[in-house]
């Protein structure tokens, strides 16, 4: 009983502190956008939304898939169920929630159905028991952290390029995320260092190309929507 329970804690303090965006890259961020990052200027729909979904849709999937049925070990999830009032569905935490945070995906965000199925495949090959969600995790955040920090380098001013030019912003995007994949001759060891930490825990993970694309591009246009202080000062 005190091992599961430790379990439970650790699975609660990893999904509480997962966050794909941490402060560092969302500073990095806000920098190439030319704004401060603020809580106060976050809204609906925003990418802080957009993030706490895929950890909605995450925990969604395991609990379904694993049988997990202590809400105190998915804190996302508990506070989506909570606040949407979604009821469990056939005695099974997760399914109702996945269903639901899935349609909010792709309805807000346009992430379709590949990008969710992609998540499913990923998590049921890797998580075979509870034990299993940690070391997952781990390697989640840290490939979505260098993920973002990589492109948001190898990107630079690109990303002002103003939104509307959303097929412009998406080939950029998709061929960043083509050279991390596929380039080796980066002249920065540091990036090269970065690209292949990248790919090494892609292979552990099972994300296409396409789907890593779709993720880091709908993050993109998410923080260039994001108010800059001076638009928020005049309203």
């Amino acid at each position: 009983m005190y091992i599961f329970a430790a379990n439970i804690r650790n699975i609660y303090e990893l999904f509480r502190t997962f966050a794909p965006l941490n402060n560092e890259i969302m500073g990095l961020l806000s920098k190439l956008f030319g704004r401060k990052t603020d809580e106060t200027q976050q809204k609906t729909g925003g990418m802080e939304d957009f993030m706490t979904l895929i950890r909605v849709y995450f925990q969604a999937v395991m609990a379904a898939d694993l049988g997990i049925t202590n809400l105190a070990a998915m804190p996302d999830l508990r506070m989506f169920k909570a606040t949407l009032h979604v009821p469990t569905q056939n005695n099974k935490l997760g399914l109702a929630e996945k269903s639901r945070c899935k349609k909010m995906l792709m309805g807000l965000y346009g992430m379709d159905e590949n990008f969710t199925k992609e998540i499913d495949q990923s998590i049921r090959k890797r998580c075979k028991k509870p034990q299993d969600i940690q070391a997952y995790m781990i390697q989640f955040s840290a490939f979505s952290q260098d993920l973002m920090m990589l492109t948001g380098n190898l990107m630079k001013f690109k990303l002002r390029v103003p939104s509307f030019f959303k097929k412009a912003i998406y080939s950029m995007t998709e061929k960043t995320v083509n050279d991390i994949f596929n380039k080796n001759d980066y002249s920065d060891a540091g990036v090269m260092k970065t690209v292949v930490a990248i790919r090494q825990y892609d292979q552990k993970l099972g994300f296409s190309q396409q789907w890593v694309t779709d993720f880091v591009y709908r993050v993109v246009m998410l923080a260039k929507k994001e108010k800059r202080p001076a638009e928020a000062n005049t309203k």
